[in-house]
């Protein structure tokens, strides 16, 4: 596991959000045998750790749990081995993934495909002519009700949740991280990851629907539960005045469309029918368009997740951008210039726009950092 509680992570500016200024996962490791690897510390962002390459060089790309449960209360008798960190480091195979907010989620997990697509179509020459691209992620298997390469192998449709856009839902991305992040088997991914005998302590899956519970709250598993509380939580409020001053924020913002910024950040994208009245027909200011982009090999992970390939990520979307102190998919920066910069290089689908950037003067830059950091 990574940790032992959703908020570990999610806890920046509160509950929901992302990695917050102390990682509680220093204080995790000593709660066990294993040891904080050292792209671990107490002033950086929780991270989890994926492998790009197994051992016969065959693509890895999963998450190796930073810690186990071996010497910890209630797991008398297991013994586990920690993943062997120093080697990977060495051979340069490891990459980093930060905790993404959750604020609004609700919101995008409403938005239509066709919202997305014709987003995507009707920017299509503006797009061109800076050299963007972008497509919706998920990958086919067999046969497909649409027969398109990128959208959900099962059913047709568009994912758009983690850094890759490699969720459809909530559900399931409440499931994997429950699993992955926690060690927590649940009814999305019921087999545990290590089946190591010595330290098999439940026979069932460890969160489940109850079906004898005396309410209906109390039958939810825990990851209906997780799923609900992400899909409630309020977008983030942007300040029309602070930092900067309402007339930077105004300039700044105008720069923002400009320089070709929001042909990716799409600013506002609109629900569609939802079953709960609050979720239907709202104007989402995510600043994203969802969609994955070739972010060039200054960026690339070398992980491939669904159609996703070893340079694309999702846009991340900018709403809350204000209120994060770690930036880019792996928490390398907590500067915003160095985080707008490493999304040019060789290959990236926003380097004109990021010279565009460059281009302009001191004082407009600040303008656009400032509307950047009140959203």
């Amino acid at each position: 596991m990574n940790l032992n509680s959703c908020a570990g992570c999610h806890s920046q500016p509160a509950v929901g959000g992302s990695s917050p200024a102390t990682n509680p996962q220093i204080a995790f490791a000593a709660q066990g045998a294993d040891k904080a690897p050292p792209f671990i510390s107490l002033a950086g962002p929780v991270r989890e750790a994926r492998f790009v390459f197994n051992r016969d060089g065959s693509p890895d790309g999963g998450v190796h749990a930073l810690f186990t449960i071996t010497g910890r209360d209630g797991a008398s008798g297991c013994t586990l081995a920690q993943p062997d960190f120093a080697t990977q480091l060495a051979n340069q195979n490891v990459i980093f993934r930060i905790p993404t907010p959750t604020f609004g989620a609700g919101l995008i997990e409403q938005i239509p495909d066709s919202a997305l697509l014709a987003n995507l179509s009707n920017g299509a020459s503006a797009r061109q002519a800076l050299g963007i691209r972008g497509r919706p992620n998920f990958n086919v298997a067999g046969r497909t009700i649409t027969g398109q390469t990128n959208n959900n192998g099962n059913d047709g449709t568009i994912a758009r949740f983690g850094w890759k856009a490699q969720n459809k839902s909530l559900l399931m991305f409440a499931g994997e991280a429950y699993n992955v992040e926690m060690g927590i088997t649940n009814e999305v991914f019921e087999t545990e990851r290590d089946e190591n005998r010595g330290c098999q302590f439940a026979s069932t899956p460890n969160s489940i629907t109850n079906a004898d519970a005396a309410s209906a709250v109390d039958a939810l598993s825990s990851i209906e539960k997780f799923s609900h509380f992400m899909r409630f939580l309020a977008a983030p409020t942007p300040s029309t005045d602070t930092p900067g001053g309402a007339p930077s924020i105004a300039n700044g913002k105008a720069l923002f469309s400009s320089t070709g910024c929001a042909l990716c950040h799409t600013p506002t994208l609109t629900t569609g029918t939802s079953a709960v009245s609050s979720l239907t027909g709202q104007a989402v200011n995510l600043y994203s368009d969802l969609l994955i982009h070739d972010m060039g090999n200054g960026l690339a992970d070398g992980i491939s997740q669904g159609e996703a390939g070893p340079r694309e990520f999702r846009t991340a979307p900018l709403w809350g951008l204000g209120q994060r102190i770690f930036f880019l998919h792996d928490g390398r920066t907590s500067d915003l210039i160095t985080a707008i910069k490493a999304h040019s290089g060789g290959g990236s689908e926003a380097n004109t726009v990021i010279g565009n950037f460059l281009n302009l003067a001191e004082s407009q830059k600040q303008d656009l950092l400032n509307f950047l950091r009140s959203l």
